[in-house]
């Protein structure tokens, strides 16, 4: 007698991959990844391949980010000394023979792709720190954060050498939000931000004088000082380094209540806004939705990172806690920073806004961050406590 075996169905296959994720976490992903797609093809249809294309990467980052889910919140601590170690080796290749694109060596050949390992530092500086916090759990002490601070700052000092201050800073702020959540003291948090803040008054109030031709800043090159003094008055050169400001925010402003519509930014489609579908992806969003749109979507994003928050309280060990609330206030800072240059707010530096902007080493990187989310959250629902 013939036995007949049947498949299970697709669903019963697939479960079992995604048993334990957040839902709330996911919606908001998902409803970002779906703003993303619509913005996408508003701002760039008029781009050959560029919608498939981003398409294309939403979905390599789904992958990535559905296998990463897969491993155990401990393997993950085990993973991250040898990704922390694999990482800053590449920088020093990247440092002693990288490649060299627009004055900036930051990519490495390795024959069958190009690379730019400060990319994984986003991952692996904030996954190996919260291994060192984790193993010295109970028992910190100042030279604790005294290792911490050197593991931060190799792959830091490395990456400005490049030069890339945009990723330096990226990566200085993964490290910082894991100190913090490691109980870093407010004694040692509350100084630095009174400097800062004194800092950027002070260079408001010395701007005539500091951004004078042939003045030399030292410890920055010259094209980060030009930013700097650009965000500080980009009518100074209109139609040269103050362009992408003045566009940008003249492309905001145009957006008004309601905006101009999809597919329909004159501003947009006319090519005053650069890298429309990269970095400059804001101010064609603004121009296109309007200020209802932004709102909606600073509220997915809010949603976003909260929900990633609370799965950062809910996780059962010092390491998930420290690791989830590092990834997800990285993309606030992401989101933050790109929003903040496009609007005329910080300087412009090359940074994508999540979800939206085209790219993708960015996309991949963000598909691990959220399976890494969604690993430790979903061990928590499916190991009893």
């Amino acid at each position: 007698m013939a036995v007949v075996l049947q498949k299970p169905p697709l669903l019963s296959r697939v479960a079992p991959l995604v048993r334990g994720f957040d839902g709330q976490f996911l919606l908001a992903a998902a409803l970002l990844a779906l703003i993303g797609q619509v913005v996408m093809y508003s701002v760039a249809y008029d781009i050959p391949g560029r919608f498939a294309d981003h398409l294309r990467n939403l979905l390599i980052a789904a992958g990535v980010m559905l296998a990463v889910s897969q491993i155990p919140p401990q393997r993950l601590q085990s993973l991250a000394v040898p990704a922390y170690a694999v990482g800053v080796a590449m920088l020093v290749a990247v440092a002693l023979f990288g490649l060299t694109r627009k004055g900036a060596q930051r990519w490495l050949d390795l024959g069958f792709i190009t690379i730019q390992p400060s990319e994984l530092m986003k991952i692996a500086t904030p996954l190996m720190l919260a291994w060192w916090f984790q193993h010295r759990e109970g028992r910190l002490h100042a030279a604790d954060y005294a290792v911490g601070t050197a593991l931060l700052g190799v792959p830091v000092a490395l990456i400005l050498g490049q030069p890339d201050l945009g990723t330096a800073l990226l990566v200085t702020a993964s490290g910082l939000f894991v100190f913090f959540f490691a109980g870093l003291s407010w004694k040692l948090i509350v100084p630095p931000l009174i400097l800062g803040v004194i800092g950027v008054v002070t260079l408001i109030v010395m701007e005539p004088v500091w951004c004078a031709p042939g003045v030399d800043w030292v410890v920055l090159h010259e094209y980060q000082r030009q930013r700097v003094c650009t965000l500080l008055d980009p009518a100074k050169d209109p139609l040269g380094k103050g362009f992408h400001i003045l566009q940008g925010m003249i492309a905001i402003g145009s957006g008004g209540l309601w905006g101009a519509g999809l597919m329909a930014g004159t501003q947009t489609h006319l090519d005053f806004v650069p890298e429309r579908s990269t970095d400059f992806i804001f101010a064609a969003f603004c121009e296109e939705f309007g200020f209802v749109g932004v709102l909606v979507l600073l509220a997915a994003y809010t949603y976003f990172v909260a929900r990633g928050l609370i799965l950062a309280t809910e996780a059962s060990t010092l390491f998930g806690r420290l690791l989830i609330a590092a990834l997800i206030l990285v993309q606030f800072v992401y989101a933050f920073v790109n929003m903040g240059m496009v609007s005329g707010m910080l300087p412009v530096v090359g940074v994508p806004l999540p979800f939206l902007s085209y790219g993708g080493t960015a996309m991949v990187t963000l598909g691990a961050s959220l399976g890494m989310i969604l690993s430790v959250g979903r061990h928590k629902r499916l190991v009893p406590t």
